[in-house]
Formats: C-alpha cells, structure tokens, sequence
C-alpha cells in the first residue's frame, strides 16, 4: 500500500512512525510550513502512485484537502475533526468525483468499541428517569478544538437514546441547567493524550464508564486500518463501519 500523509504535525509523525514499521509506502509528505516533507501542496505530482492519503492537518484545511485529493482520483481517510458542518459539502466532492472516503471522530479501535458500549449503556439506563447522564473529557493544552469530536459523539449517542434530553450544552452555565440539556465538559492542560468519561448518576447510585489514550499510535494505527481498508471502494464511510465490516467478516 501506497500512502501520502497530509499534514505533518504530531499525528503526521506518528503515522509515519508507524507506517515505517508497518513496511508501508509513504509516497509523499504534505504541509505548506514543515520542512520535512516533501511538497508544500497537494498536486498530481505528490498524488502520483499513492493508493490513500491520510488527512491529519486542520479542521479549516479539510475540505480543499478532499477536493484536491479527490480531483486526483485518490481515496482518502481523515482523521482531522472539528468540520463536519461541511460533511455534505464533502460528501458531495467524493461521490461525484467516484472516490472513497472514511472519516470519524477518533481512529482508535477501544474508543469506537467505547462508542458501541455507550449506546447499548444508554438504551438500558433510559429506561429509568432517575438516572442523569453527563459527559466528561480532557486533553492536552494543544488540541485544537473544544469539545473534542470524540465527547460529541458519545453526547450525540446519549441524545438519541435520552428521550429525555434534547439539546448539547457545552458552555459555562451561570444557572441551573435545564432537565432536558446535557452537560458536556472540558478540560485542556498538560500533555494527555485523550481521556472520555461518561456518567449515568441518580440519588442512590453513579454509574461511570471511561476511555484512556495511552498516546497516538492507536489512532496512528486504525488510520492506516482504514486506508487498507478503502483502497478499491467509492463513497462515504466512518471509521465504525469499517470495523463493523471487519469483525463480520473475521467471525
């Protein structure tokens, strides 16, 4: 499998790492301002033998990314979140360009298993009202975005299975907070990689169950998962079908 990684920043890098010793193909390494890599933009010649490219740059940047890509009849996964206001707008660019793409809100195999495990703890504990969910994330000082994508999701899957609750509240409240709003917070400092936690408390009893990144190379890793995994296919996909599609087929 050939490669191309756009965006050289920390996940950039460790895609590389990982890719090295995957005995991967990168063919080309784009970012306008690192001097390590090997074009400044995307074009036919950076694009040229490359079976996937793998988006790792930011959110402002994604959609003229899958438009070049696209144009070049390239396949893509996109690991960058904080732009999927604009997702019709890039599903429209893949399909009529006739191209393969898997984006998702995290590339980590245990945070999509994390995904599956909030949905089934969510459909169980509605069914009593004494139970109030609340979400919880933390990440290092550097992210860029805020909530993260992966606390969005895991809000968005409480939200459908929370008949009770209507509407995301991610800002500071100077009131009580209304019964049919969820709570989502966060917190950056330091340097962790990722920390989820979802809560189901009621007056006699707390439920809580958590996701911890131990560092990149998870995501590094289900990224190139992804990229084998869209090589030769056309249209839209996230990253849990792909692993859906995976597990039905090894068992």
């Amino acid at each position: 499998m050939n490669i191309s990684i756009i965006g050289y920043g920390r996940m950039g890098h460790e895609v590389k790492k990982l890719a090295d010793i995957l005995n991967i193909n990168v063919k080309s390494i784009i970012d306008p301002t690192d001097p390590e890599a090997t074009h400044n933009r995307i074009t036919n010649e950076s694009m040229k033998d490359v079976d996937v490219a793998i988006d790792f740059s930011k959110p402002d940047a994604v959609l003229e990314n899958v438009k070049a890509v696209a144009e070049n009849k390239v396949n893509i996964v996109v690991g960058t979140t904080g732009w999927y206001d604009r997702l019709p707008i890039v599903t429209k660019i893949v399909e009529e360009n006739k191209v393969g793409m898997v984006y998702g809100p995290n590339f980590s195999i245990g945070a999509n298993i994390f995904f599956k495990i909030i949905n089934y703890a969510s459909t169980l504990i509605s069914k009593f009202e004494d139970f109030d969910p609340y979400v919880f994330e933390m990440h290092h000082r550097m992210k860029a975005d805020s909530p993260s994508g992966t606390a969005k999701e895991v809000a968005n899957i409480i939200l459908k299975n929370f008949t009770s609750k209507n509407k995301l509240q991610f800002d500071r409240l100077n009131r009580r907070i209304e019964k049919n709003e969820l709570h989502v917070v966060s917190l950056r400092a330091g340097y962790h990689h990722g920390f989820h936690l979802v809560g189901f408390d009621s007056e006699y009893e707390t439920i809580e169950i958590s996701h911890s990144s131990k560092g990149r190379t998870s995501f590094a890793k289900g990224a190139l998962i992804a990229a084998k995994w869209i090589i030769g296919k056309k249209g839209m996909y996230n990253f849990g079908q792909v692993l859906e599609d995976i597990i039905f087929n090894q068992f």
